[in-house]
């Protein structure tokens, strides 16, 4: 039997909203390496002088935690 475990992050970019799930991804797999899906739970800009200067895209990561539970 797996469990999953999710946890809700946020990823940012200058650029893109598809930088920003990439940027998210890419880090959250370097700390776990059984990532099973991520959803998308919403997006904001941060605006200063009437121009997006940052894109965020607030993510839910899941994976495996089979591994966890034996540490």
């Amino acid at each position: 039997m797996a469990v999953i475990k999710v946890k809700e992050l946020i990823g940012t970019s200058p650029n893109s909203f598809d930088e920003a799930l990439r940027n998210v991804i890419a880090q959250a797999a370097e700390q776990k390496k059984n990532i099973t899906g991520a959803k998308i739970i919403g997006q904001t800009v941060e605006i200063k002088d009437g121009k997006i200067v940052e894109y965020k895209v607030n993510v839910k990561i899941a994976y495996l935690w089979e591994k966890e539970l034996h540490q």
